[in-house]
Parts: structure tokens; C-alpha cells; sequence
């Protein structure tokens, strides 16, 4: 959460000409919207504070009671928390405006890094979609396929090596000259697109998936390239859930 209520708190227009009792709205409405909470605590509140470099409110808990009570209310209290009254939340969206946009994107796609175990592959997905933050939306492209064909090949070598190399020595394709993976790099002499096939042929992926593969090898490949095509940011979107919840969520190494 720290790091995506940083990117929260960086994305408000004027932001330091805010008063606390604001911001706790905001951090509110950054948790319970962006982030799809149910409810927030004065604990989650205080510590997007402190994510932020900023010194918590001494009565948090207090000015959430107040924001309870007043006419209209800004928040509902909840056993366990609070939320924003549907008023409140349509005027914070409001004031967040275009830059919430972004910023609710990109807190949708960090979401999907608690979705994978593996501590390298979620390493290098931040990496990507650090670039799709800075408007690089090529390079979470071609980053984020790089990490798919890294972690299918990885799950291959862990439980279906067999099951691929069978597939392997039997090609008649005469670009592909290997007749057997034994480590990771010798997935290099295989094209992308046969690579996918043979995944196929094997039984490691089903044809749903090979077809998600196919679609997104095109995509990399126009990404990849200098070109006319102009890659926007729903592509880019599309691009990482399919590939995050088909392969390196499924695969698991």
C-alpha cells in the first residue's frame, strides 16, 4: 500500500495547500475506490500519511467521528471501519479529476504484483509497470512479454520437460534445429512463435491460451519496433491482465 498511496498523494493537483482533515478524505476515498477496500481504518489512514513522508494526525479517529455526524455526512461508519458517504466520494472524484484516472489505472495494475508469488517475477513486473507510469508504454510492452516468456520456459523446465522435449524432437520445421531443452538458454533457439505452438502441441497450454499468446507475440511485435502504430494505454492494460492472470498466475514455478 505505501508505495501506491505515494503515487496517490504525487498525482492531486496543489496537494500541500490541503488541510489534513482533506487529505484523510482523500486517503479514504484512495483506499476504499482505487485500491477496492471495503472499508478504511484510521490506522490504514494514518499509515498512507506516513507512506507519504507526512506526519500522521494526531486525532484521526476523531475528525472520521465528526465526518460521521455532520450534515451531510462525509463518511458511513461501518463495526469495523468507515467509508465515504456516496456525496462525498462523487466530489472527491471530482476533485481528483483527470490525474485520478492515471493514477486508479495504475493502482489497478500494482494490484495484480499480490497476485504473484515468485519474488523475482514480481520484482520485474514493477519494473514494467513502472514504465507504464511514465507514459512508456512500449516498454511495459516489451517488458511484460519478456517476463511471461521467461516464467513459461521456467515452469517447462520445473514440471513439463519431458512433455516439451517429446514435442521437440519430433519437429520437422527446419528453422528449429535443437531436438532438446536442457537449460533455460537453449529456449533461445526456438522462434517465439513456434515456441508458443510447441506449448500447445505438448498439452502445456490449452488453445485459449495459445491463442492469448498469439495475439500478444503481434502486439510485442508492433511494440517492439519502430513504427507507426501508436500504442494506447487500454492496449497496454489488455496487454498485462491477460498475461499476468492466463500464464504467470496460472503457471505457477
Amino acid at each position: 500500500m505505501s508505495s501506491s498511496a505515494s503515487r496517490f498523494y504525487n498525482s492531486i493537483s496543489d496537494v500541500r495547500e490541503l488541510p489534513q482533515v482533506v487529505l484523510i478524505e482523500m486517503f479514504v476515498y484512495h483506499l476504499t475506490v482505487e485500491l477496492g477496500a471495503e472499508l478504511a481504518t484510521a490506522k490504514e489512514i494514518n499509515a498512507c500519511f506516513e507512506a507519504c513522508d507526512l506526519l500522521p494526525p494526531a486525532n484521526t479517529s476523531a475528525r472520521l467521528s465528526a465526518g460521521v455526524t455532520k450534515r451531510p455526512p462525509t463518511y458511513i461508519k461501518k463495526p469495523k471501519g468507515i467509508k465515504l458517504h456516496r456525496h462525498a466520494r462523487e466530489s472527491s472524484a471530482k476533485q481528483l479529476g483527470a490525474e485520478t484516472i492515471v493514477t486508479e489505472t495504475s493502482s489497478m495494475l500494482r494490484s495484480l504484483e499480490g497476485q504473484i508469488a515468485n519474488p523475482n517475477t514480481k520484482e520485474f513486473l514493477s519494473e514494467a509497470l513502472d514504465c507504464f507510469e511514465v507514459g512508456a508504454n512500449r516498454g511495459t510492452i516489451v517488458l511484460t512479454w519478456l517476463l511471461t516468456v521467461d516464467h513459461l520456459q521456467s515452469y517447462i523446465l520445473k514440471h513439463k520437460l519431458s512433455e516439451f522435449n517429446a514435442v521437440l524432437s519430433s519437429n520437422t520445421d527446419k528453422r528449429v534445429k535443437i531436438k532438446k531443452i536442457n537449460e533455460i538458454d537453449d529456449f533461445n533457439e526456438i522462434p517465439e512463435g513456434k515456441f508458443i505452438e510447441f506449448c500447445r502441441i505438448a498439452k502445456i497450454i490449452s488453445n485459449d491460451v495459445r491463442k492469448i499468446l498469439d495475439q500478444k507475440l503481434q502486439t510485442r511485435n508492433s511494440s517492439a519496433h519502430p513504427s507507426g502504430v501508436k500504442i494506447g494505454k487500454a492496449k497496454v492494460i489488455d496487454f498485462v491482465q491477460d498475461l499476468v492472470a492466463n500464464i504467470l498466475v496460472k503457471y505457477e514455478v
